[in-house]
């Protein structure tokens, strides 16, 4: 009775552990934003003219392509007459050289804009769509021939006159880290590249670290750029990432590994970008219209006027490509320099405006001759506590508005007396009779959703005596707003303790603002840590409102390019999420904050509290791949247990039984973290490098910052809770195909011992072995997994008919213990029989053990099932591969899992035919069961970030318990 209650109480306490795991992939996979990308639309038909390559190339490369786009009767004017300058596109993972069409198609239409003083030519590759994020052994192959196209592509300008030495790259998720693994090649230019953007690209770690190849190819990437740091500052790197929508790829893969010695990268998340302020999936990011719009328009602005070519000046690189996806000013020059403005107007009005706090909206209509107007806002002197000017427009068409008077002439800004009555004004008003100019600061302003900002700490212009608001002639008769006031930044600055994760939401932190001022900061004190996640109400409460009023909160994250903006009209109750792409460097200390943009008469009430369901979700985002390694982890310590059970025993536990004795975290997490621990000694690291042992994967997730010491513990926890499960459908999955396999089969009595290998056995293993040599080791694998997955049916359908002839016997009844029976004749003794009960199909005596060691044999071979479960889908990425790329190649080169496979071949070949009584009299079972726990720790160890590793571990225990059988 005691056992059946901790049976149910493990299962409740499993299925519990497996919800979490439920909710925190609901959360990642469906619990985001809405889709707000508008679509790019071509405006002629799109045509894609094939770039006919040396046949050198072309042979060599027979299933890739290169080609220019085009559109209409444009294209076919074109006849390949490259005249403009060239952009290369790279698809990722599974991507078309037709997901160009949308650069390639705006690029066109702004060209028309400036009536072609210079365009744009987009090339793209065919990489015939490989699964190049499953399989690393095509990507040295495809950056090769990106090599050879990039020679392709400049030849084409040879005989113009200002003909181009360099390309840009676009790359939409590998092809990002395809354009940089260029630089790694031998015989490559530097030069050859002058910008790179990439869109969605892994740049830290592939997504699915189940090759190695797949690893190899981005270790030499990331290790060439930092140790050629120095040599590759003259390119320039755009990395863009999509945000929480983008499930596949998360956003603090696409930050580009780096020193940071130079101004060269920019690492940006797409809800930063200005005009975009949106999160976008794995996909939508390369169509995305206001996305496409930024990138076009930085492309253009990059052109140097000289040569129509990008420009070479690094700084102004860096500059537009932060003017267009970090900071957007509607004015932007190309020195980035204040400049001095004339204001030559002689019929413009002037006004002095002597508070603290100004608005102006602009009447319906004027009766008055349209004039020009000026106001002028005079610094606060030093003692004042107003440290701040905050200005904020809507609406307001030029895109010069806000200037500053030098000090040094009291005349330098004039003009004359306005009679206008202006609104809510209160002024001092004066004559001006002198000179007419100012400082344009425009470029200083910021454009957040409907508002252009500008927001000056005043002890960085002393120098001006006034700031100047200028209204043009085109803004009269419309509608427009302007809204200024001095202020001290330290009283608009709150502080607040985020919630403790623990608290699971229970409990909340609150802060009411009641200022009247237009802006307000509140600092999240200690959120700093991937793992936090929080939901924030913001209430608004307005006494009265003029017109419709809109609010702007903008989530700010200092330490990285990664804010989100909210918009909402006033009053409201808006609810934001807040959790991070990226944790805080270690030696920053900066916080995020929440950014309220606000409306004069509003009262703000701000609740925090933490969000389960997003820590869930943050959890699986940043550790899910980790998950098969634990849940790997937990079988083979249940496999191990049933092992030491069947030595001590001398029978076996079910596999959740087994499960649930073995699978403790203090088994397995402690050791790890002694040797992360031991590691910073350096006779301990140099011991482990004379071992030539791997890194512990745990080490990098460190240096990262998005590890948690109660993070493995609960990880291995969920794998525990998915290896139960697993095992429960197993269980009952085998059942239900055994009464179907019985209709093709009849059930047969299991033997105690077969051959360890016969001829069948060894003609599969032959045949298995060719495969492999033929193919890829994968196929190898599925077949052998088919062939063992019927011999378990086999086994399940033969251990059900054992139990029902077993049945039939008729029951004994039990002699008392110590008792004997005598013969007539004397000194014979007859003591407890077992049932027993004639087989059918061999004539044989069936006895309880036959049905027990039949049992334990069946245990076992349902374990050894659940090891080659993750095996196959650990190699089904390469399997994937290699059948999608048949019709050009029926042999996978390089293969990652030939070795593997060919092991793993062997040992089922031993397998197959093993029972539990000879595995019983193996002198190597002791041994066997007790390295299981070593195997597991080691999985733990290495095998988390590099899940190839795994099958490794897999195979080896195999290896071992298929050696039982033999010794």
């Amino acid at each position: 009775m005691a056992g059946a209650r901790m049976r149910w109480l493990s299962a409740i306490l499993q299925g519990f552990l497996l919800a979490l795991v439920g909710l925190g992939i609901w959360d990642v996979l469906f619990v985001y934003e809405e889709n707000r990308c508008s679509m790019t639309y071509m405006f002629e038909y799109p045509e894609y003219i094939k770039i006919k390559l040396p046949y050198k190339v072309s042979s060599k490369y027979h299933n890739y392509g290169l080609y220019l786009y085009g559109e209409g009767e444009s294209a076919e004017a074109h006849n390949l007459k490259t005249t403009g300058i060239p952009v290369l596109f790279l698809p990722g993972n599974a991507g078309s050289y037709r997901q160009v069409r949308s650069l390639g198609s705006v690029a066109l239409r702004k060209a028309e804009n400036i009536h072609n003083k210079f365009h744009f030519d987009f090339f793209s590759i065919d990489f015939n769509e490989e699964l190049v994020a499953l399989y690393g052994g095509s990507l040295e192959k495809q950056t090769k021939f990106v090599h050879a196209c990039i020679k392709v592509i400049l030849k084409l300008y040879k005989d113009q006159k200002d003909a181009p030495c360099s390309v840009a790259i676009v790359g939409h998720s590998m092809g990002g880290i395809i354009a940089r693994a260029l630089f790694t090649l031998p015989n490559f230019k530097p030069t050859l590249i002058s910008l790179i953007i990439t869109q969605a690209t892994p740049h830290v770690a592939p997504v699915l670290p189940v090759d190695s190849y797949l690893i190899d190819f981005y270790n030499t990437v990331n290790n060439y750029w930092i140790l050629k740091e120095k040599d590759l500052r003259n390119i320039t790197v755009l990395s863009m990432g999509g945000g929480f929508r983008d499930y596949q790829v998360r956003s603090g893969l696409t930050i580009l590994p780096s020193l940071g010695l130079y101004n060269n990268t920019l690492n940006v998340v797409t809800s930063t970008v200005p005009r975009a302020w949106l999160s976008t999936d794995h996909l939508c990011i390369v169509w995305c219209k206001e996305l496409v719009l930024a990138t076009v328009r930085a492309f253009f602005d990059l052109v140097d006027h000289q040569t129509n070519q990008i420009t070479s000046d690094l700084e102004k690189r860096i500059s537009v490509l932060h003017h267009h996806f970090v900071n957007y000013s509607e004015k932007y020059s190309e020195d980035n320099l204040e400049s001095s403005v004339e204001f030559s107007d002689s019929s413009a009005t002037w006004s002095v405006i002597n508070t603290y706090s100004w608005t102006y909206s602009s009447p319906e209509f004027s009766a008055w001759e349209p004039k020009a107007a000026y106001f002028l806002l005079p610094l606060p002197s030093e003692g004042e506590p107003h440290n701040n000017l905050y200005c904020r427009t809507t609406n307001l068409e030029p895109s010069t508005w806000i200037y500053g008077c030098v000090k040094v002439d009291q005349s330098a800004c004039a003009g004359k007396w306005n009679p206008f009555p202006f609104y809510a004004l209160s002024h001092h008003l004066k004559y001006f009779t002198v000179s007419q100019e100012g400082i344009d600061l425009t470029g200083e302003a910021e454009l957040l959703k409907m508002y252009k900002i500008v927001n000056f700490n005043l002890d960085d212009y002393r120098s001006f005596s006034h700031f100047i608001i200028h209204i043009s002639k085109a803004n009269v008769n419309k509608r427009f707003n302007i809204e200024c006031e001095f202020l001290s930044a330290e009283s608009r600055m709150m502080t607040t303790q985020v919630t403790n994760i623990l608290s699971f939401g229970t409990s909340s932190n609150r802060v009411v603002i009641n200022s009247a001022g237009l802006i307000h900061k509140v600092k999240l004190q200690n959120f700093n840590q991937i793992y936090q996640a929080f939901k924030i109400h913001v209430r608004s409460n307005c006494q009265f409102t003029h017109g419709k009023t809109e609010d702007v909160y903008r989530f700010h994250v200092p330490w990285s390019h990664e804010d989100f903006v909210v918009t909402t009209s006033v009053p409201s109750s808006t609810v934001i999420f807040a959790k991070l792409h990226s944790a805080r460097p270690e030696n920053d200390s900066s916080v995020p904050e929440l950014q309220l943009h606000t409306a004069r008469s509003c009262q703000y009430e701000i609740t925090i509290r933490t969000s389960f369901l997003e820590v869930l979700g943050q959890l699986i985002r940043f550790h899910g791949i980790h998950l098969p390694t634990y849940v790997v982890v937990n079988i083979l310590l249940a496999f191990g247990r049933q092992l030491i059970h069947l030595y001590s025993e001398g029978h076996c536990l079910d596999f959740n039984s087994a499960l649930n004795a073995a699978s403790k975290p203090y088994k397995v997490i402690p050791f790890i973290n002694l040797a992360v621990f031991l590691l910073r000694y350096d006779w301990f690291k140099e011991t482990w490098s004379n071992l030539m042992l791997p890194e512990i994967d745990v080490l990098p997730s460190n240096k990262q910052g998005i590890t948690y010491p109660m993070i493995s513990i609960l990880l291995f926890l969920f794998g525990t809770a998915i290896a139960y499960w697993n095992g429960i459908f197993l269980h009952v999955l085998l059942r239900q195909l055994s009464f179907l396999w019985s209709i093709f089969q009849r059930p047969r009595v299991i033997q105690k011992e077969y051959k360890k290998l016969n001829f069948r056995s060894s003609s599969i293993m032959i045949f298995l072995l060719f495969i492999i040599w033929t193919t890829c080791g994968a196929a190898a694998l599925i077949l052998g997994y088919i062939l063992y997955l019927v011999k378990v049916l086999s086994l399940q359908a033969s251990v059900r008919t054992m139990k029902n002839i077993l049945n039939l016997a008729p029951k004994q009844e039990i002699i008392k213990k110590g008792a004997f029976a005598c013969s007539a004749k004397g000194g014979d003794k007859s003591g407890t029989k077992e049932p027993e009960q004639r087989s059918p199909d061999n004539n044989k005596l069936l006895s309880v053990s036959d049905v027990d060691d039949a049992v334990d044999t069946l245990q076992i071979h349902t374990t050894i099932l659940h090891l080659l479960n993750w095996v196959i889908l650990f190699s089904a990425p390469s399997f994937i591969y290699w059948f999608k790329n048949l019709r050009y190649s029926r042999r996978l080169d390089p293969d990652p899992c030939g070795s593997v496979a060919i092991i793993l071949v062997f040992s089922m070949g031993l397998l197959i035919n093993s029972h539990s009584t000879s595995v019983k009299r193996s002198k190597l079972l002791k041994h066997t069961a007790r390295l299981q726990l070593l195997l597991a720790i080691a999985a733990a160890a290495f095998g988390l970030e590099h899940l190839y590793r795994v099958p490794y571990f897999v195979t080896f225990s195999l290896v071992l318990y298929s050696l039982g059988c033999l010794v």
